[in-house]
């Protein structure tokens, strides 16, 4: 388990989290979410220990994150969203490098990998495109065996086909008691996948609620017109997308960029509807 406790960070003069706490729990998907540069990448890089918090704790089952401990590192992969990878070198190769570091590594489970994101292992990296090189590297990040897995905007450059199947992956994975966290911008490539769902601010985690509280509290119902009172409103084909308080407990399923917007926009509503669990 990952727990996170009154953690304070920033950059400098630029302040990025303030007490904030929060767990991450074997066998979830959680979607992190913010606007660009509120520190859902500076959480991920806390979490594997690449930068240290002012004050507070991170702790990864029990260690601190920031001690980078064998035992912790070789049971957690970190996957930027941005890797340089090296032109002459294939997927097999650069696994095989990152593999004795990693005991779980299992060499079948990633030629499997590689062959449901439909890449050759053995193609250099320089003769792929950028989405091949990504689907790559989720493969070799998946094969490490690790219990935790950390991405970061992981579908930049994959095509519908490819987010789809990273879907399937990712459910799989989680199935088998892996936490995975994914920072991101691009809701909807993660849509009917995360669970929970976090949504930070500067410097405050604004929602951090799973599906089952989120469609208890709130409603997402399309319409003719805008609905009066709904904390959210937007026009789009076919009708309005109203996101409401949920007053009736009828549940509807969670359109995530509504959500997103309607906690941006009723961040006090949010927080007391929230609190009362």
């Amino acid at each position: 388990m990952i727990e996170i406790e009154k953690l304070d960070f920033g950059y400098k003069k630029t302040p990025v989290f303030h007490n904030i706490s929060m767990t991450f729990e074997p066998g979830n998907i959680y979607g992190l979410l913010g606007e660009n540069g509120v520190g859902k990448t500076t959480l991920l890089k806390i979490i594997c220990g690449l930068q240290r918090p002012q004050s507070g704790t991170c702790m990864v089952d029990g260690q601190n994150s920031f001690d980078r401990t064998p035992q912790l590192l070789e049971n957690l992969v970190f996957l930027p969203d941005e890797v340089h990878l090296p032109d002459y070198e294939t997927p097999m190769q650069y696994v095989r490098e990152l593999a004795p570091f990693y005991p779980k590594y299992a060499y079948g489970s990633f030629l499997h990998l590689m062959q449901e994101v439909e890449v050759d292992p053995e193609r250099q990296f320089k003769e792929m495109s950028y989405g091949q090189q990504k689907k790559s590297l989720i493969a070799c990040a998946l094969s490490l065996g690790t219990d935790y897995v950390l991405l970061d905007e992981p579908t930049n450059g994959l095509d519908i086909p490819s987010k789809s199947n990273f879907r399937t992956l990712l459910s799989k994975r989680a199935a088998e008691g892996t936490t995975i966290i994914i920072s991101t911008h691009q809701v909807k490539d993660v849509e009917n996948l995360i669970d929970p769902i976090i949504i930070l601010t500067h410097d405050a985690v604004l929602l951090n609620a799973d599906i089952a509280t989120i469609t208890r509290k709130l409603s997402f119902d399309y319409d003719i017109d805008p609905r009066p009172g709904a904390l959210y409103s937007e026009n789009l084909p076919g009708g309005c997308l109203n996101v409401c308080i949920n007053e009736d407990g009828h549940e509807t399923q969670v359109n995530i960029e509504g959500l997103f917007n309607s906690v941006l926009r009723n961040r006090e509503v949010i927080k007391h509807l929230f609190e009362n669990k």
